[in-house]
């Protein structure tokens, strides 16, 4: 049996990657090979085939292919289109080569995933992704369709070139909508071309100008000949046999040959020549730059949005071994052989787009990193080691940058890579998929293990989990004092048997910030009033480990993670809430790479299905305020919860909900994820402040939070604004809610009362 496989690696590097097999291998280089041939000699038989047939069509309207063309010229055409089919496929596959560089990664397709494939595919190949930025979107629309018609067009006429007389169908109507379509789809395409030329010359936004190369300008200019070459070999033709009425079908074409009037026809036999070779040396242009310029993502990014599905949560990070058993003897990513071949695949399926930089809450604020950066100076890293010989980098470098090695850290620094918030932000727009995050956090996890290389506050960070059970050093014995004054509030030890329905997982902040402290008593109070006991684990309770995950740590995280494992199974814990996003991410998505598999909700999850089913009762909760929510990077794009805490915040009544310029999907960063939290940030705008100003843009009175996170950072950006809690409130979702019901009560309270007697009067 033959299997194609993408690496050759013999050891594994995380649990995504497959076992080794000894079957027979076809190489995906190999494959890329034997399709190019294929294609060149297939378009070989199909020049050779009809001078041996002869077949020619009466039939009219119709034409017939290479008229006007000599012979010498249909053999040049039938002779180099071949070996050019050929080159570039050997091309192609040195690129390919490169990717079989990458370490194994799981990416088969199987009944289980193939729907999710094919969904992902369609959305690229349909332009859905492109279109979340509408502009950029239709043009590159017009472009793609347009060029994917015109393919078309081409190709039925070589198939009706091939056909016996019979068989022949391109006359008639059918040759008219032909001729329609053919240049419907010209305009399209060149109209696209332009809009894109204006775009990035004239226009020029940030993300497209600092990164336009010389090859941009080469590659729409060879588009460009090709579309005008195209409507002039037409035009030309229909002027030399004498503007057949039936070509008015032609809409560009037959009005662009009456310019040409005035010409003899040896001219116009001449200038139809001249044409139809432009014609074809734009298009050989086309496919010599096709495999060596980043037009090759007309092959690589549906291939990596094929590819988009995984065997792991979108929010959870590559597993890794027990590091206190494994055999490995290096961890992440320092060369390019550390990257498993699908995140080598998505350096050669970037589109240059920049639509990462635009959302990069770290390169928004003037910090040294630009997601594009990571992805493009690997593969220049990746294509300038390559041992099969010259690959071009992704787009065109700078001709003092030199690499001599496989190195990624010749080309990234250490300040771009702790520079991430880890927002997911990047990995949520690109429109090709290319996951972005996962290379940052491979390269921290060397950077942090291998070379202890990590910010000096982080380093006080991982003491404080590693001695003290948390990332702020408290004492554990203070973790469950928040409770003291609660009722209803049952701490539980690892030794009992979990008799609640839910475990409250509290989380650091939530036990020890001052601030969040006041959301978990708030929660605690409406879980109370929907008739749920809470059940803690008190002083029991560890850091999950997020923070030492994020920031490579994983050494660090195992130590954390697996005692809690312990102690949950052990308790017979099956439903956990939990108050932080980066708690419940952990929980939810990592946990299970551990043994550890729970059921796991956010509290903002809690609190709407309390509220739909009634048991939490907000009939009279009402504040007569303006509110603006945030969306926690954890809790959206890494789990993609938006509805329910906007649902939560729109249960009350009188509140005026406004959102910020960006939410949701594009919501930007509170700036303290991937550990950030627990690191200085001392360079351009601090992310938090960015976002404060965001939020106070709206007007609104109250801010709306589900992290804790995100909490403590909003309210420390407000504050450095000059905006103090008595104009602007920000505070978890749970607080705003409990504020709600009890104004509510109050106000309803005040109606009940009986009025009070009159004072007597003196006359």
């Amino acid at each position: 049996m033959v299997r194609i496989v993408m690496s050759t690696h013999a050891s594994p590097r995380s649990a995504e990657s497959g076992p080794a097999s000894g079957r027979k291998r076809i190489k995906p280089h190999q494959l890329v090979i034997a399709i190019g041939c294929f294609m060149g000699v297939f378009t070989l038989v199909s020049g050779v085939l009809p001078l041996i047939t002869g077949w020619h069509t009466e039939k009219t309207p119709s034409r017939e292919v290479f008229d006007g063309i000599p012979g010498p010229l249909q053999v040049a055409f039938y002779t180099v289109i071949p070996a050019m089919l050929v080159w570039g496929a050997f091309a192609f596959a040195d690129r390919v080569k490169n990717w079989e560089r990458g370490a194994p990664d799981r990416r088969r397709t199987t009944s289980k995933n193939i729907k999710r494939r094919l969904a992902d595919f369609r959305a690229g190949a349909y332009m859905r992704t492109l279109l979340r930025d509408s502009a950029a979107g239709v043009m590159h629309s017009m472009i793609y369709f347009g060029f994917l018609v015109l393919l078309g067009v081409t190709t039925v006429l070589e198939i009706d070139h091939q056909m016996p007389v019979d068989l022949k169908f391109l006359h008639g109507r059918v040759y008219l909508a032909y001729s329609f379509i053919a240049d419907l789809a010209g305009v399209v395409f060149l109209v696209g071309i332009i809009w894109a030329v204006v775009r990035r010359y004239v226009q020029r936004p940030y993300r497209i100008r600092i990164k336009t190369k010389p090859e941009h300008a080469l590659i729409l200019g060879t588009f460009f000949l090709v579309g005008v070459t195209g409507f002039f070999a037409e035009a030309f033709r229909i002027a030399l046999f004498a503007r057949p009425g039936y070509e008015k079908w032609s809409f560009i074409g037959y009005p662009l040959s009456q310019l040409f009037d005035g010409l003899s026809v040896d001219r116009l036999d001449f200038w139809h020549q001249v044409s139809w070779i432009a014609h074809v040396v734009s298009f050989l242009l086309f496919l010599a730059i096709l495999p060596i310029t980043m037009l090759r993502h007309m092959f690589t990014s549906p291939l990596n949005m094929y590819l988009k599905d995984r065997q792991r949560p979108k929010g959870a990070m590559k597993a890794m071994p027990n590091l206190t058993e494994t055999s490995l003897e290096t961890f992440g990513a320092s060369v390019v052989e550390d990257f498993t071949w699908k995140q080598l695949l998505d350096t050669d399926a970037c589109t240059m787009c920049g639509r990462c930089t635009s959302v990069c809450p770290a390169h928004a604020t003037g910090k040294p990193l630009d997601p594009r950066e990571i992805v493009l100076k690997t593969g220049e890293v990746m294509a300038a080691s390559a041992a099969h010989g010259h690959v071009s980098p992704p787009i065109g470098t700078d001709g003092e940058i030199t690499i001599s090695s496989s190195s990624l850290f010749e080309r990234i620094t250490a300040e771009e890579v702790w520079s991430c918030t880890t927002c997911k932000a990047c990995d949520e727009i690109c429109p090709v998929n290319i996951e972005i995050l996962d290379k940052i956090l491979d390269m921290r996890r060397y950077l942090s293990l291998m070379e202890s290389n990590f910010p000096g506050e982080l380093g006080t960070a991982y003491r404080a989990m590693e001695n003290q059970g948390n990332p702020w050093g408290i004492n554990q014995g203070e973790r469950g004092d928040w409770a003291n004054d609660l009722d209803g509030v049952t701490v539980v030890s690892p030794g009992q048997p979990l008799t609640a329905e839910y475990l409250y997982w509290v989380g650091c902040a939530g036990s020890f910030d001052d601030k969040n402290k006041k959301v978990t008593q708030a929660m605690a109070k409406l879980l109370r009033r929907a008739g749920i006991d809470v059940a803690i684990l008190g002083p029991s309770e560890m850091c999950t480990g997020d923070s030492a995950r994020r920031s490579g740590n994983e050494y660090l995280f195992q130590m954390l993670a697996m005692p809690n494992i312990e102690m949950l199974d052990g308790m017979g814990v099956r439903k956990i809430i939990a108050q932080c996003p980066h708690c419940f991410n952990t929980l939810k998505n990592e946990y299970p790479q551990l043994g550890g598999n729970y059921e796991v909700i956010h509290h903002t999850q809690l609190l709407e299905n309390l509220i739909d089913s009634g048991k939490l009762d907000v009939s009279r909760a009402s504040l007569e305020e303006r509110i603006t929510y945030h969306d926690s990077c954890y809790l959206g794009r890494h789990n993609d919860v938006y509805l329910a805490p906007r649902k939560v915040v729109g249960s009350i009544k009188g509140l005026e909900v406004v959102e910020m310029q960006r939410n949701g999907t594009k919501g930007m960063c509170c700036g303290a994820g991937g550990a950030r939290m627990w690191m200085e940030e001392s360079i351009g705008t601090k992310v938090n402040d960015e976002r404060a100003l965001e939020a106070l843009s709206t007007g609104a009175s109250r801010v709306a939070t589900a992290c804790p996170f995100c909490y403590i950072m909003l309210d420390d950006g407000v504050k450095a604004a000059g905006v103090e809690e008595d104009q602007v409130k920000v505070a978890d979702i749970a607080i705003h809610l409990l504020d709600a019901i009890e104004a509510g009560e109050r106000a309803l309270a005040t109606q009940r009362a009986p009025l009070a007697p009159a004072a007597p009067s003196d006359n």
